[in-house]
């Protein structure tokens, strides 16, 4: 019997994670045409290629200083679908739900709620605990919308495909702000992490997280576990920091790093965890995105909010999806065990 075989039959463990796929069974067309929110009501079925899609609550006011309801978050994403769904499809989706707009109370969901579209697929993921949770999987214009309806304003979708939840398709680190630094020392964080990168022939990739920082990706073969993954990450970043002790710190007990440092959040690594995908919006006061930068871009003095909801679709025109070498498909790729032999030598 194959490893894996033999793994997903005597249940899951700490760093094997049977999972299943259900529901969806008929893949829907590609949906060609623009999709159109109403305006005008505030609950609505709408067609969306062969599906129908029920969508509530339209009118309510998910950032009301700006005039944005929950209609335009929806309409946001319909627009964006051609470039975001291929970042998302085949991989289990945890849902932040805020019911009341942006500036309300949110909450975390991983079961897909029920009843819900016959439609809608499913991962069901083995736990180590011996839980099994049937997360959604976000794979067509239909379902993102769903997801949406619910309250979501961001996706966070996991770093691992459905078929086998343990290898991930990418490294990547979070740079974060600690108390009283600055958004400029974030651009020069990721300048280094980059340059860091570099050295070990690893191509770097660089979006706004939508919130305070800067996330850096590495498209990796797929093949080590999450757990050699968050090792590499860890070990890494740690030596980054040590290097850079004036800018860069990787100590991740709050009460125990300096302050006017940029942490390298190396944890986000860990398996089940989640980062916001690419192209979400997030419930931050301007309805930032979190964007895809090019490295002059981040060299020229970018901000968190030159990336928003009502410029994104003008951006993605002007410059496409930079985001594109990321996908599971595009080459080149970094094994990652290479670099994990050698660390042992």
């Amino acid at each position: 019997m194959p490893r894996r075989a033999a793994a997903a039959a005597a249940g899951a463990t700490r760093d094997h994670h049977p999972a299943t796929r259900s529901g969806g069974r008929r893949q829907a067309r590609p949906v060609r045409e623009k999709v159109s929110i109403p305006r005008d009501r505030n609950d609505v079925v709408l067609e969306v290629g062969e599906r129908e899609v029920r969508l509530t609550n339209l009118k309510k006011p998910f950032w009301p200083e700006l005039g944005i309801t929950k209609g335009d978050l929806l309409q946001y994403y319909a627009d964006v679908a051609p470039v975001l769904l291929p970042h998302v499809r085949d991989r289990a989706m945890v849902m932040k739900r805020y019911p009341n707009g942006a500036a309300g109370a949110f909450f975390f969901m991983k079961r897909a709620p029920t009843p819900r579209p016959p439609w809608i697929e499913t991962c069901a993921i083995e736990h180590a605990s011996g839980s099994v949770i049937d997360f959604p999987i976000v794979q067509d214009l239909a379902t993102l919308l769903w997801v949406i309806n619910l309250g979501c304003i961001d996706l966070n979708e996991w770093y691992a495909r459905c078929d086998d939840v343990d290898p991930p398709d990418y490294l990547h680190f979070d740079l974060d702000p600690t108390e009283a630094a600055t958004f400029a020392q974030i651009r020069e964080a990721a300048g280094v992490m980059r340059d860091a990168l570099d050295t070990l022939h690893m191509p770097a990739y660089a979006k706004t997280t939508g919130s305070r920082g800067i996330h850096v990706y590495v498209p990796i073969v797929r093949g080590p576990t999450q757990k050699d993954v968050w090792t590499f990450a860890e070990r890494f970043s740690s030596e980054i920091a040590r290097r850079h002790p004036g800018l860069l710190t990787a100590v991740y007990a709050k009460s125990k790093r300096p302050a006017r440092r940029v942490l390298v959040d190396y944890n986000q690594n860990a398996w089940g965890r989640t980062l916001a995908s690419v192209y979400s919006v997030r419930p931050r006061p301007k309805a930032p995105v979190s964007t895809p930068v090019t490295w002059k871009e981040i060299e020229a003095g970018i901000d968190i909010e030159d990336f928003r909801i009502d410029n994104m679709a003008a951006r993605l025109k002007a410059v496409g999806d930079l985001w594109k070498p990321l996908l599971p498909a595009s080459r080149p790729r970094v094994d990652l065990r290479t670099f994990m032999k050698l660390s042992k030598r």
